[in-house]
């Protein structure tokens, strides 16, 4: 017979699953998405000690103990694709290319972190073609001046409000904007990009608001966000890179859904979690730094860096331009009902 502690508990994962079914953009139903990896972990653990310890005997605990067995197989399904068992969305690079790669490299520092001198130990030997550093102050600007000399080319807006973007490149931007997509204290920033062999890649840089109480009840504004930029990115002409702090895990459903909108592909599937978030506590890891390209691009390599400081781990992504990968990359498609969805949430009411 299953104890009270092991059958509450069972009906407790059984409904956190269920909860992001319900498409609202309460921050209560949205905040069940993000721990899917430890929901899988804690079912998992619940079914062996029901098995091994308090078999059911009641036909109310066979029927929970068989939505356990449900919901870590639909778990699985959602879970399966970010590891090494599923479909690669992007093919490796196996030569790099000095004209066409593009090595970048992306970091929520905290804003009231003060361990400055590790990034820049960190970015040496990274040796990015491209930083985008967020939750940037005017004090981590001053601490960053030091790359100017080997980043020639800057977007910077410092914000004491934790939504601070500080962008370095040593290739050319052109064109290079802040946009206030959304709200007029959370920026973001679109540039071209000129590689070396002259090709221009398109970048946008994103850090929109998280769905939790201290800092926006509720998903719209950021879900917004990111859509908007994923009709931008479809409909720009040039070869696409979308990185940064989405305050949103790689498998929820609106990232699925700018997957869907933009044709932008995620380097993760199939090769690895490559949890970002929080550095300081390790079973509460969700992937919310990102970087998604456009399907002409091939992987050299994606890694996740050590801590510095943060409560983000920092990402290092190198991407090679690479025409013939577009035949070759599983781009996902929108449907019309997708596109639907999108728009919905692109002029919703704020």
């Amino acid at each position: 017979m299953i104890n009270n502690a092991l059958f509450y508990l069972s009906i407790a994962l059984i409904i956190s699953t269920l909860v992001p079914f319900i498409r609202h953009d309460f921050w209560v139903f949205r905040v069940f998405e993000y721990p899917r990896l430890q929901k899988l972990v804690l079912n998992i653990l619940v079914i062996i000690a029901i098995a091994v310890f308090a078999q059911p005997q009641k036909t109310v605990e066979y029927i929970v103990f068989a939505a356990l067995i449900a919901n870590v197989s639909y778990l699985l399904y959602l879970i399966l694709p970010f590891t090494f068992f599923g479909k690669k969305q992007i093919i490796a690079s196996r030569t790099a290319s000095n004209e066409n790669n593009l090595k970048v490299f992306i970091a929520n520092v905290y804003q009231e972190n003060r361990k400055a001198p590790e990034y820049h130990k960190l970015i040496q030997k990274c040796n990015p073609d491209l930083i985008l550093m967020v939750e940037t102050d005017e004090w981590w600007q001053e601490q960053m001046d030091a790359l100017e000399n080997r980043y020639p080319f800057q977007l910077k807006i410092p914000l004491s409000n934790t939504y601070g973007m500080l962008l370095y490149s040593r290739f050319e931007l052109k064109d290079g904007e802040i946009k206030f997509l959304v709200k007029p204290d959370i920026p973001s920033i679109e540039t071209l990009v000129k590689l070396p062999s002259g090709k221009f890649v398109k970048l946008f840089c994103l850090h929109p608001e998280p769905p939790v109480p201290q800092e926006n009840p509720r998903s719209t504004e950021r879900d917004m966000e990111i859509l908007m930029v994923a009709k931008k990115a479809k409909d720009c002409g040039y070869p696409v890179i979308v990185m940064g702090d989405l305050n949103d895990v790689a498998w929820s459903y609106t990232t699925e859904l700018f997957g869907k909108v933009s044709g932008l592909l995620d380097p993760r599937r199939g090769r690895g979690f490559f949890n970002s978030f929080n550095a300081k506590y390790f079973f509460l890891r969700f992937p919310l730094d990102h970087i998604f390209c456009s399907p002409n691009f091939a992987l050299t390599s994606i890694n996740r860096l050590p801590s510095c400081g943060s409560d983000h781990f920092p990402m290092c992504v190198d991407l090679k331009y690479c025409i013939k990968a577009e035949g070759k990359n599983d781009a996902p498609e929108a449907t019309t009902e997708d596109l639907e969805l999108a728009n919905e949430k692109i002029n919703a009411e704020l």
